[in-house]
């Protein structure tokens, strides 16, 4: 293994455990694209190269199970998973924000949305963070019109703002940490750049490594790109790094999808045998 990817490994380990976050990654990054659903011991091959243990993926598995966000067939002593409808829902949203590149287009106004109900701010928070909105004040969420509005946020009163003005400035900046959003996307383009610099020496990875490295690159950059609003360039600070990172992403996730998906076909299985083709919009990923 290489000694940039060996290194993304060890600081992940170093990390409080994520293991169910990155079966998540898995499922909507490799397998959705591929059917949806995939035997067990797919994963644990996976995960053995991350020299996790077969008994924490199956705690994590159940665990995911148990909130909705995964479902469990049983064929014979062979269980296989796919993501449920929580989780599909989720991962829609989060596709479009990780792998299509920003709007280009903006109509100088905001979605803003109201939520009067505790429960229902309780309900819809994280959907909406997940969908790009920001939020200044408990139970207020704003966002680039045009921005689809999850279910979950479907009673919320909704209204239109300007950010042209002074006062739409002081809301936008309420609204979104982009401190530390930029700082958290510094820190992932310290990390994968070693990476990159290997593949760009014409470096081969392994089939495994090549699908360790796209898991763990899409892993580790959409726990950044959904926190960011993806907010027009007119209002985002000089040099702003999400462009560069969003650079960088790409062109490490195009150079190790062949490999990685190669992978896929020698080891995924799924009820019916072999995973299937990848849809086509696996090719469009970080495209323009």
């Amino acid at each position: 293994m290489p000694p940039a990817l060996a290194r993304i490994i060890a600081q992940l380990k170093r990390e409080p455990s994520r293991t169910g976050s990155i079966v998540i990654t898995v499922f909507g990054d490799a397998i959705v694209p591929r059917g949806g659903s995939v035997w067990l011991g797919t994963l644990l091959g996976f995960f053995q190269a991350l020299d996790i243990d077969g008994s924490v993926v199956r705690t994590a598995m159940s665990r995911l199970a148990a909130d909705g966000w995964l479902e469990r067939e049983k064929v014979g002593r062979n269980s296989f998973y796919r993501l449920a409808a929580r989780g599909r829902r989720t991962f829609e949203a989060a596709t479009r924000h990780i792998y299509d590149p920003p709007p280009s287009d903006w109509s100088g106004r905001f979605e803003l949305l109201l939520i009067t109900k505790a429960a229902d701010r309780e309900a819809s928070r994280e959907a909406l963070r997940n969908a790009g909105f920001g939020s200044p004040l408990p139970g207020v969420w704003l966002a680039p019109s045009g921005v689809p509005i999850p279910d979950e946020a479907a009673s919320a009163i909704r209204l239109e703002v300007s950010a042209e003005d002074e006062n739409g400035r002081r809301l936008l900046s309420d609204s979104w940490p982009l401190d530390r959003t930029a700082d958290a996307y510094l820190k992932f383009m310290k990390t994968f750049e070693p990476l990159r610099s290997w593949l760009g020496r014409r470096a081969r990875l392994s089939e495994l490594e090549a699908f360790t490295a796209r898991i763990l690159l899409i892993h580790h950059y959409r726990r950044v790109v959904l926190r960011d609003p993806l907010l027009p360039s007119a209002l985002l600070p000089r040099n702003w790094p999400g462009n560069a990172a969003r650079e960088l992403c790409g062109e490490i996730y195009r150079a190790v999808l062949p490999a990685s998906e190669q992978w896929l076909d020698d080891q995924g299985l799924s009820e019916s045998g072999a995973l299937p083709a990848a849809a086509a919009e696996l090719a469009r990923r970080f495209r323009s």
